[in-house]
């Protein structure tokens, strides 16, 4: 059973989402309840696999490599999932997601150019049981790029 957030878990994830390294103390303030209930609702949002504090990189830093999206088609729909699950094991890939519309799988990975892209699409992306084909771009220049734009919406 998935649990709803409550008002109190999603005001703790929205703080988190701007800074991991806040303390439980200073959330506790701007919430009005003790540190220990935000120390537990984020022990238990972590446990039920609601939240994972991690560190995200800038990719605004990055001056030599590029955003590669990576749109792929697999040779049947019913393949689709199956395809899907085998790209995840691609630790180069930081997104895999079945999409609805033009392509049935959108990856996505960092590469150095166009050159490093096409290899890493030849060699381990063509490569996997049940892709038809794929067609990519290359992301250059990033007006936005917010982050959390993966947070819980539940």
């Amino acid at each position: 059973m998935r649990r709803k957030l409550d008002q109190a878990d999603r005001a703790i994830v929205e703080r988190l989402s701007r800074d991991a390294r806040v303390s439980n103390r200073e959330i506790a303030e701007q919430l009005g309840v003790t540190e220990g209930t935000v120390r537990g609702r984020i022990k238990r949002m972590e446990e039920e696999k609601l939240i994972r504090l991690t560190a995200v990189t800038n990719i605004d830093r990055f001056k030599d490599a590029a955003l590669a999206y990576i749109w792929i088609e697999v040779e049947r729909s019913g393949q689709t999932r199956a395809v899907a699950a085998r790209l995840a094991g691609i630790t180069e890939l930081g997104f895999v997601g079945v999409m609805l519309g033009r392509a049935d799988i959108l990856a996505i990975t960092m590469v150095r150019n166009a050159e490093h892209l096409a290899e890493f699409i030849h060699q381990r992306i063509s490569v996997v049981e049940g892709v038809r084909g794929t067609r990519s771009t290359l992301g250059v220049n990033f007006i936005k790029h917010d982050y959390r734009m993966a947070r819980i919406v539940s």
